[in-house]
């Protein structure tokens, strides 16, 4: 796989220079615990539901998990479907909790 990892540093810094777009695909009761984003689309259903990103497809576009391999799958999923600007959650929302930054 060659998709971009980020780290959540990383990931404020992209925040904070403009608009990205944050995709949860963990499991509903995953994400109700907490969460980055309201766009939830659980990795299994990503296939058949990718219709609901297409308005996303020319922008930079962040896929998290619990712990950064299901976003890595989800992200390279994306990547061979078109979609140009395509990050993984390096560790993924266990990483970003544990780290200094806020949610």
């Amino acid at each position: 796989m060659n998709i971009k990892q980020l780290s959540p540093t990383e990931l404020k810094a992209k925040q904070a220079q403009g608009h990205v777009i944050l995709l949860d695909v963990r499991e509903p009761h995953e994400h109700a615990r907490y969460h980055l984003t309201d766009l939830l689309i659980p990795l299994g259903e990503l296939p058949r539901r990718i219709s609901e990103l297409q308005e996303y497809r020319s922008q930079p576009l962040i896929v998290y998990c619990e712990h950064g391999v299901r976003s890595l799958y989800a992200a390279q999923f994306l990547s061979d479907s078109g979609f140009n600007e395509v990050y993984s959650l390096q560790g993924g929302m266990a990483a970003y909790l544990s780290s200094d930054q806020s949610i």
